[in-house]
Order: C-alpha cells, then structure tokens, then sequence
C-alpha cells in the first residue's frame, strides 16, 4: 500500500501527495473493500488522519505530513469515542506549556503494529475537543490489550487502548475547538454512503455471476442495476449537495445501500450453497465483512434511520 500511492490519495500534493478529486478515492475504496475489506479499513484510517493534519497550521502539520502523503509512513486514528460526549472515555488535560495529558480508555484501535503514528481524540473537562499525534505502541500511560476477537476483520490489528497518563508536547496538537463546533462538522459525514459498501456488493455481484448456477446470472443483473442507482444517487448528494444538507435524503441513500450489500452477499452465500460456508469461501467473508460494515462509523442518527428502515 505505502509503495502503491493510494496513501497519498487525498493528501496535499505540495507534501508529495497526489489531491486527487473525491470520486478518484471512492472508487479507490470501493476496489479496495470488494478484494480485503481489511485492507480498505487500514488505510481508510490512514486518509482521515491526513485530512486533520492538513486542516490549519501547527507544528505537527510540517513535521507528520509529508511522510503520510508520500507513502513513507501509515496513520491510524483514535476518536469515534469523542461521539459520546458528554461522557468522556478519554479526557485530556491541558498541562502547563501547551501539551495534553489523556486518560480512560479507546475500545477500538485499527492498525496496531501497522501503524507508524496515530492521532488521539479526547474531550476536556471544559468542553474542548483536542487531537494530537502519539507514538502507537506500548509507553508509559498507554497499554494496548491483547488483539479483539472479532466476527471480521481480523487482519486490522484492533485493540483496545488504556491511557494512564499519556503526555503529549506541545508541538503534537493538532486540533483544540469547541465540542459543539467539533460536532457540528463530523455529525452530517456519517450520513453518506460507504464507499465500501458499493465495493463489498459489486465484489459479491461478480461472486454470484461466475458462480455458473440457474438464476444467479439473472438475480445478479437485477442487483447490479439496483447498485448503479444507489451509486448515482450517494455520489450525486456527496458532489453536489452542500454538507449538512439532506440529510434525510442522504440516510434514506444509505439504507438502501445497505439493503443492497446484504442482499447481494446473502445472495453468493446461496448460490455457493454448503461450500461457501469453508473459511476459505469468499462468499461468507464478503457476508462477514457486510456485518462490520453495517455499524462502520455508526452515529445514533445512522442507527435510528437504519432500524426504522428495517420496520418498513
């Protein structure tokens, strides 16, 4: 991945990266996601590092950013704890100087022994959102657990994070913003479509194409004209729609999309019949992979939307 370029993607080319438009990284996601959804979610975490640190101008923007957009180092990210404010999993103090102390504890780190950097998330007593860059290994007032037992995904690396005391200097922040104003920004990006989920369908579409059995030819072609809609329909709200805005429209989108991905990977467990149940099958990793997917950067707003469509 580091060798390929895809990690530059999204990066400012005046760091080395390429700044490619927004439909050249989604189709990148969805190939990825549709061969190793593993894969996808590694470097997925990596893009969302690179776009905080491109965001303003701090210390850590000059010295991080060029070997993340080059290729040279990978990043993962620490944050989707901060989504239950005002609970504080990780609080972060602000210590004489300028730099943070952080403790509690992050239930989900993608990239363990991967990752070259991360960028911790954490919330103040006062109500500041903060992010800075950490060294992603075991340190003083960080202990990762032994890797989490999953149902997918196994090849991310996830563990869990204890901070006890985790100090960073000055010149590691990377973000200090009210929560509220924090929010207000992160809460309409989970309403899009996954790119991951088109790329997890279409490789599940393919599955059931080659799979040569009476009516999966025709049920793949239904399928596959219900995700080129749901295509042109996420993408035209991601393009041309301001953020924030149709939001409803944009869930509505999303639900589907997930309709779709379970009805296509459902569809190549059934065409696959008993053998696709062997670990080694394609089919029931695509269905697994659908699972992880379905709560992948889940808000209360997506999960409320999501059950709803389920009772419709």
């Amino acid at each position: 991945m580091k060798a390929s370029g895809v990690l530059g993607v999204n990066a400012p080319a005046a760091y080395g990266g390429w700044d490619a438009p927004a439909a050249v990284g989604r189709e990148i996601a969805e190939i990825l996601a549709g061969a190793c959804c593993s894969t996808f979610f590694v470097q997925a975490q990596h893009h969302t590092a690179v776009r905080l640190l491109a965001d303003g101008a701090h210390a850590a923007r000059e010295r991080r950013l060029r070997p993340l957009s080059d290729g040279t180092a990978l990043a993962g990210v620490a944050f989707s704890h901060l989504r239950a404010f005002p609970e504080l999993p990780v609080r972060a103090t602000p210590l004489p100087g300028g730099g943070l102390r952080f403790d509690g504890r992050v239930p989900w780190y993608t990239g363990w022994g991967l990752n070259d950097v991360f960028l911790l998330g954490g919330a103040t007593d006062g109500g500041e959102v903060v992010f800075a860059v950490a060294e992603p290994r075991a340190q003083p007032g960080l202990t990762p657990t032994r890797p989490l037992r999953m149902a997918a995904l196994t090849g991310t690396r996830t563990v869990g994070l204890t901070l006890d005391g985790l100090t960073v200097p000055a010149d590691a922040v990377v973000i200090r913003q009210p929560y509220e104003e924090w929010a207000r920004a992160d809460r309409p990006k989970n309403t899009n479509t996954n790119p991951a989920v088109l790329g997890v369908t279409r490789a599940a579409l393919d599955l059931l194409d080659a799979s040569g059995d009476d009516g999966a030819e025709e049920t793949a072609g239904v399928l596959r004209g219900r995700l080129d809609a749901v295509r042109r329909a996420a993408y035209a709200l991601a393009d041309e729609v301001p953020a924030g805005e149709c939001l409803t429209d944009r869930l509505a989108v999303k639900t589907r999309a997930y309709d779709l991905m379970r009805a296509a990977t459902t569809a190549a467990v059934v065409a696959g019949g008993g053998r696709a149940l062997g670990l080694s099958a394609p089919a029931q990793r695509l269905a697994r992979e659908a699972l992880f997917l379905l709560v992948q950067g889940q808000t209360a707003d997506v999960r409320g939307a999501h059950l709803a469509a389920l009772r419709d």
